[in-house]
């Protein structure tokens, strides 16, 4: 595939560091290892290096999607790809779908629910902080996905425009407040999943999912350790992605009834 201008390209020095760039006529880009031109890379193919004023070559790599998730400018702390891949397979979400994020932080999950639903389904990210809207659709526009999202300044205790949406996705500091917003919007057999770093956080969340009308409940961590491969001596990294946040996940029935006899184990 031949680069042209306006692709994003992700940039591999000869030292292991990556920078996600998008390709332009006449811009440089200024390393540790020296400028790089970006309009050398125009009628190259992904696989092929460029070259700093430096004689230093950069590898030319097609971003993946969680290149573009890492690659945000943060404002706030990001859902990373670890719990992003649980989140989009264990609520479903797929081309077409109707989405609702709550907490649209720096916009690095709202790239990953946009690639999701598109090309005929829609984002509604809501954040109450004008500055973090703003960067997140600045992030979200630069992975080239603005025209799947809407985004609206709003506080969550006004609730959400849209109903009989698939799935809410809630990463607040007290996901619980967005609960019964979320359990309004979502339409019957949808799904609700949320983001928290701490155990009481989890427990207030599960309980206003159980008030609210959701079954199904779960909550599951997920632990990423990557390895150092080499010959004869491979072994774990001594450093990992470890505690991110517990992602509780739950789905929405219209018998309010359901589990009104269900005992504490």
């Amino acid at each position: 595939m031949e680069i042209k201008p306006g692709d994003l390209v992700l940039l591999l020095s000869s030292d292991g560091k990556t920078f996600l760039m998008r390709v332009k006529e006449g811009k440089v880009f200024g390393t540790h290892l020296g400028n790089v031109s970006l309009g050398d890379a125009i009628g190259k193919r992904y696989g092929e290096a460029i070259y700093s004023q430096m004689g230093k070559p950069f590898l030319l790599l097609e971003p993946t999607l969680e290149d573009k998730m890492m690659k945000v400018k943060r404002l706030t702390q990001i859902i990373y790809p670890k719990d992003a891949a649980l989140i989009l397979i264990k609520t479903g979400i797929q081309s077409g779908m109707r989405v609702i994020e709550c907490g649209a932080g720096s916009g690095a999950f709202t790239i990953a629910l946009a690639n999701a639903v598109a090309p005929s389904g829609r984002v509604y990210t809501y954040d109450r902080r004008e500055d973090f809207l703003e960067n997140a659709r600045r992030n979200v526009g630069d992975a080239g996905f603005s025209d799947f999202v809407d985004f609206k300044l709003r506080e969550v205790a006004e609730g959400f425009d849209e109903t009989e949406v698939d799935v809410v996705v809630i990463d607040l500091p007290s996901p619980w407040e967005g609960v019964p917003a979320a359990s309004r919007a979502i339409r019957g057999g949808g799904r609700v999943s949320s983001l928290s770093p701490t155990y009481n956080q989890v427990e207030k969340t599960v309980e206003s999912l159980k008030r609210e009308g959701f079954v199904y409940i779960e909550t599951i961590e997920v632990l990423v350790r990557g390895m150092l491969v080499r010959p004869n001596k491979t072994r774990p990294f001594e450093r990992m992605v470890s505690h991110t946040g517990f992602l509780t996940f739950g789905r929405k029935v219209l018998i309010r009834e359901w589990g009104a006899e269900e005992k504490e184990e």
